[in-house]
């Protein structure tokens, strides 16, 4: 079992042998070799090649993540003599640990060092993709408020603009509002919106944008010129998405995006905390 002290300073050698190559974090494979405890290059070199199947089985490119390379080493004599190297990014050392001699302390360290790497670069990823998606919400609230008011303005009521607004869903989905939140689980009281995937938001957004400038820019009056304008655009909008292999309608529902933007704003705080 490695102490707390041969954990701080094993973490200290594996952050200090990064380097950064064209915006990409990599680490030598004869540095990681040295760090794992192999005296051999023959004998990591075949964890290498048992990671690269890995990589490979996984749907991964192993060009993307074993970059071979030469570097110069100096010799017994103060000499210089080229040798064979690999840059591994990050995604490989983890598999490269997956695939070496557990019974080693170094590659027990390493396992859970790229794992939980690896898993907080994903933990990244997801929340950008969450604070997108909570943005895009946030844009389609402000873009229907907008669009509200410019049809008050042109005569159309709170009612009239939620027929307007369904009939643009229809269009769009192939469903109204109604259809859509049934087949969509999504509460009576809710908006739909709030629990489309963020592709979806923004085609709503997009048509919805569309029908305000349009509304002003042809001088529509009433529901029935305006209808037909939101309609025309939820068309096309949906034209694109199709035409592009995205069918609106049998896109899985998220996450509410509610509980998602309290999910993000409640750790904003716990990082402020510490």
């Amino acid at each position: 079992m490695l102490k707390s002290t041969e954990i701080k300073e094993l973490f200290v050698q594996f952050e200090n042998a990064a380097a950064e190559i064209e915006g990409v974090e990599c680490w030598s494979a004869r540095e990681l070799q040295q760090l794992l405890g192999y005296t051999l290059w023959q004998n990591f070199n075949k964890v290498i090649n048992r990671a690269k199947d890995s990589c490979e089985n996984a749907g991964e490119k192993i060009g993307n993540h074993f970059i071979e390379v030469n570097k110069m080493v100096k010799i017994g004599s103060g000499a210089e003599k080229e040798i064979d190297d690999i840059l591994l990014t990050r995604y490989a050392c983890y598999l490269v640990a997956q695939n070496g001699d557990s019974r080693k302390e170094q590659i027990a360290f390493a396992q859970n060092y790229f794992a939980v790497q690896t898993r907080r670069a994903e933990i990244i990823e997801q929340r950008i993709l969450e604070t997108e998606r909570v943005e895009a919400r946030a844009k389609l609230r402000e873009t229907e408020k907008q669009l509200s008011t410019v049809l008050y303005e042109r005569g159309v009521d709170d009612k009239g603009f939620a027929i307007i607004r369904s009939k643009g869903d229809k269009a769009l989905f192939r469903l109204d509002t109604g259809q859509l939140k049934l087949k969509m689980g999504v509460p009576k009281n809710r908006p739909v919106a709030d629990f489309l995937p963020t592709v979806s938001i923004k085609a709503k957004d997009f048509a919805a944008a569309m029908t305000a400038e349009n509304v002003q820019v042809k001088d529509l009056k009433g529901v029935p010129a305006i209808e037909k304008e939101h309609i025309d655009n939820n068309l096309g909008v949906r034209k694109i998405m199709i035409e592009r292999g995205l069918i609106p309608e049998n896109l899985p529902p998220a996450e509410d995006v509610q509980k998602v933007e309290r999910r993000l704003k409640s750790e904003v705080k716990k990082v402020l905390k510490k």
